[in-house]
């Protein structure tokens, strides 16, 4: 069966996520982790991709990122790559791939499903187990930026649709609320809908944000549901 051609939406957050292969740690201390920042930084900045939240675990990177152009997104890629997984190899005294074949991405519908994304990325580390710090603390993500405790000039805001914004009326009221909610462990419900959709190359979101998606003429957003299609009165 053919590949699907993957799903990118200019203009629309995407989850993206890179796993390495099987066996090796890609972020094995603080100096891969400044590395790997300072790749993202440098590609998403020259490939025009914002980068609205990321994290790093032993095996994989996450993104929240939207691309300016369709292409913007892989050439951002691909340029990240290049850069850390050389520096990498050196550092640690190896060669040959550092990642599984091709990275996964979905875009994400705004609103409630954005802001639930956002928290599914940043709270990756702790789902890992065995994080010493809360969620809002840990140098594996982004999300002391978020919760107020850090900048990051390089990355973008979060994105105007989110429900972020609805988290509070000032800056600290939003970073106050979000600190809390990274406290709270997603739903089993919400985590396994976000890993299936992006590890299969679907849309998060909405039966509306889906047939929009559909609307535009690109590939199919969601899976077929089983069955014969109804047949034309």
């Amino acid at each position: 069966m053919a590949r699907l051609k993957r799903l990118v939406v200019p203009g629309h957050a995407h989850h993206v996520v890179q796993r390495a292969v099987s066996g090796v740690d890609a972020f094995a201390g603080a100096a891969d982790r400044a590395a790997f920042l300072d790749a993202l930084r440098r590609s998403s900045i020259e490939q025009g991709v914002a980068v609205h939240a990321y994290a790093m675990r032993a095996n994989e990177f996450q993104l929240l990122a939207t691309p300016a152009v369709a292409e913007a997104q892989g050439r951002m890629m691909q340029a990240l790559s290049r850069w850390y997984v050389a520096a990498f190899n050196r550092r640690h005294g190896r060669s040959g791939a550092l990642w599984q074949g091709r990275y996964r991405a979905a875009p994400v519908e705004g609103g409630a499903h954005l802001l639930t994304c956002m928290r599914y990325v940043e709270q990756a580390p702790a789902r890992s187990g065995g994080s010493p710090v809360p969620p809002y603390e840990s140098s594996w993500s982004s999300a002391p930026v978020h919760a107020g405790l850090q900048t990051a000039a390089w990355m973008a805001g979060v994105p105007a649709d989110s429900d972020y914004w609805q988290l509070g009326n000032t800056p600290f009221e939003r970073e106050t609320a979000y600190r809390d909610l990274l406290l709270e462990p997603l739903p089993a419900q919400a985590v396994a809908a976000i890993e299936a959709t992006t590890l299969k190359g679907w849309a998060l979101g909405s039966g509306g944000f889906l047939a929009s998606l559909a609307a535009d003429g690109q590939r199919r957003p969601a899976m077929l549901r089983p069955g014969r299609p109804r047949r034309a009165e």
